[in-house]
């Protein structure tokens, strides 16, 4: 898995959860108190925040609606199902449950709630037992409550299952033949290898490269051919639309295909034939992509890759690596020398590289978290990146110009308003000049490299993300305003993203004339629209199985001191990311100080000491709380720490020159 991670949605669920009290016109006097506070609660949303669950939009691949999943406690006769903290969005207080609705299930148990009267305006709910889960202190209840909660399912219709029993582990090589016959180009002979992660196992891309006698390169980007397999109107086609895309949980893979496709024989595993697409490019030494082609084609990888051995390769050569690889050693020299070619071309044009972090939990065995780190990323990663995204490029511009009906990767302009803001917060970390008008990449790319403070900048890009637009799918070629691209589509990842498999069996149509353009005219709108659905829903079940077993990890960490980084700042305190990527919340009614939050400059100001609380500030903090209920972190400044920024003399953040922004990349490659 690859790819440059501009997934917007992730950095805004932090402030959903400060609303506002608007009060209600009827008088509280004429009011019980069980009625005020259902009436406080029914009205203390915005106008365009859902107010019960008939106002919630389904959820998942499996539509779920007017569910809660929470702990069953007895009420009288009956029960009440107190809704699970950390699932905010479906949390519009308890639900009665009646005697005759409790189906069996027993007390203080987690279980799945269905909501029998959703669009009470008061909050009264009511409600049945659907199922139990069982005990939330089980490590495999928690994660079954986040399947349920996001809509997944682990398993797979028994109707799609049948219509893959049969298919063989490997391509019958009688079949390859035929395919070879009717047009198909045979590349078994191309030296081709793939390069993932040691744990991967959707193989779903392979690399060859040759470099040509005037100093240009052919770049061939071989794509498993998922399309040949799973077939327009079939049940196993229905279900990987349904899905949208392969979930990535911190401690299972909710596949789109089953494995014995997503694992087996679409994954370009070594020395065994493939059936793929091949983008064939021709690129010069400027790292423009001048001619190429896009055909059905068959491989043999010659060997599985890892980051890690190619970067072992590419930074400590040996002359056993020659004898070990052989001629794979001068092709991944060559294949670093192209990739810093695509990426001086990009950067050059304006695309804009946002650094933060990924986080890695580890886990044993038996799933308990045992550490939480930054995902290591090497040059190794951007190189198969680089590769990826000329592939995704050539196959959009090319469909483009036809003005084929097609599923364009879009990224929109940034909303002025928002670019207005962040422009004057940046200024007041050393910023220079102005993001206004009919703004271009090259200008967000010169006006955050005059930012004088560096340790800043990792911060203020996630200011500059909630500037712009999420990343999604559209019918319509749009751009990619992040990659300064003019044609973008994802086309290199089939196996486990469903826009990618469905331009597959576009391009395969347009190559053997199958297909008229009405066909897939009347389709690609809610391939686009209904993709992009599940990719926010699968990116928000991601984060909360993180969150999960980062919350489990922390509370072995209760009172341990760390230093960290001033992350977010909101009326009521700040966020602090430590060197594990984990991230606490530190309230200012800890602090010794009053603070003032000024939004507009976005710090926040001591009033009696003058500390200056601004993002990319380094502090030292202890874990005060971990409530894993509610999958939150609180953190206090160690004692003494406020003091020691005397009034007028707070430290100066270390000042660098600015430079090139590091790349920041993606296992999932959401870009």
């Amino acid at each position: 898995m690859h790819g440059l991670l501009l997934c917007y949605t992730e950095l805004m669920t932090r402030f959903n959860g400060n609303r506002k009290y608007i009060p209600g016109s009827v008088s509280a006097r004429n009011m019980s108190i069980r009625q005020q506070q259902r009436r406080a609660a029914a009205e203390s949303f915005d106008s365009d925040t859902p107010r019960n669950y008939s106002e919630l939009t389904p959820r998942g691949p499996l539509a779920v609606k007017n569910q809660v999943i929470g702990v069953l406690l007895p009420n009288g006769e009956g029960g009440t199902v107190i809704p699970d903290k950390a699932f905010r969005e479906t949390n519009f207080g308890p639900v009665l449950i009646t005697r005759d609705n409790l189906n069996g299930a027993p007390f203080k148990m987690t279980v799945v709630c269905e909501i029998l009267n959703p669009d009470n305006a008061f909050h009264d709910f009511r409600g049945r037992i659907v199922e139990v889960l069982g005990d939330m202190g089980n490590n495999d209840v928690k994660m079954l409550s986040v399947l349920r909660q996001y809509g997944l399912s682990q398993s797979f219709p028994e109707d799609v299952l049948d219509e893959v029993k049969d298919l063989p582990v490997n391509p019958d090589p009688l079949m390859v033949e035929n395919e070879i016959k009717n047009g198909r180009r045979d590349l078994r002979d191309l030296l081709t290898i793939t390069i993932d992660g040691e744990d991967a196992k959707d193989l779903d891309d392979a690399i060859s490269i040759e470099r040509l006698d005037d100093g240009n390169y052919k770049l061939y980007v071989h794509i498993a051919d998922v399309s040949n397999y799973v077939k327009e109107n079939t049940a196993l086609d229905a279900e990987a639309l349904l899905r949208g895309t392969s979930v990535y949980l911190v401690d299972r893979v909710i596949p789109m295909l089953p494995p014995k496709l997503s694992n087996g024989l679409c994954s370009l595993n070594p020395n065994v034939d493939r059936l793929t697409m091949t983008a064939e490019m021709y690129v010069d030494q400027s790292g423009k992509t001048y001619d190429g082609n896009l055909y059905e084609s068959v491989i043999r990888s010659d060997r599985r890759m890892s980051y890690n051995e190619c970067y072992k390769i590419l930074t400590e050569e040996t002359e056993a690596d020659h004898e070990e690889y052989g001629p794979i050693v001068p092709m991944l020299i060559q294949m670093k020398r192209l990739a810093e070619i695509l990426r001086r071309m990009r950067s050059g044009r304006g695309a804009i590289n946002f650094d933060f972090p990924e986080t890695d939990v580890i886990l044993d065995a038996d799933g308990k978290p045992i550490d939480v780190i930054p995902h290591p990323i090497t040059f190794t990663n951007g190189i198969i990146e680089q590769f990826m995204i000329c592939a995704n490029e050539f196959v959009a511009e090319k469909f483009a110009g036809m003005n084929y009906p097609f599923v364009y990767r879009i990224h929109e302009d940034p909303d002025p308003i928002k670019l207005a803001r962040f422009t004057r917060i940046a200024r007041s970390f050393g910023a220079t000049g102005k993001l206004a008008g009919d703004v271009s990449p090259m200008d967000v790319v010169r006006f955050m490299d005059s930012i004088n403070d560096e340790s800043a900048k990792p911060m203020l890009d996630q200011v500059l993300l909630r500037s712009m637009a999420k990343a999604c799918y559209s019918s319509q070629n749009l751009g990619h305003f992040g990659l300064a691209s003019e044609f973008y589509c994802h086309f290199t990842s089939p196996i486990r993203r469903y826009p990618d498999l469905y331009i597959h069996r576009i391009i395969k149509s347009f190559i053997h004339g199958d297909k008229s353009r009405r066909h897939f005219s009347s389709l690609v709108d809610n391939v686009a629209n209904h993709s992009s659905e599940m990719e926010r829903n699968s990116i928000e079940a991601e984060r909360c199985s993180d969150n999960i077993k980062i919350c489990e990890y922390m509370k072995e960490h209760l009172g341990e001191h760390y230093e960290g980084k001033i992350t977010s700042i909101i009326p009521a305190g700040v966020f602090v990311m430590l060197p594990s990527t984990v991230e606490g919340f530190v309230p200012f009614r800890t602090m010794s100080d009053h603070y003032i939050f000024d939004e507009r400059m976005y710090r926040a100001m001591g009033a009696r000491g003058g500390l200056k609380l601004t993002i990319g500030m380094s502090v030292r903090v202890v874990v005060a709380s971990v409530d894993d209920e509610a999958n939150k972190i609180d953190f206090v400044f160690e004692e003494g720490f406020e003091r020691s920024f005397g009034k007028g003399n707070q430290k100066e953040a270390s000042v660098k020159k600015p430079g090139r922004r590091k790349l920041k990349r993606n296992r999932k490659g959401r870009r």
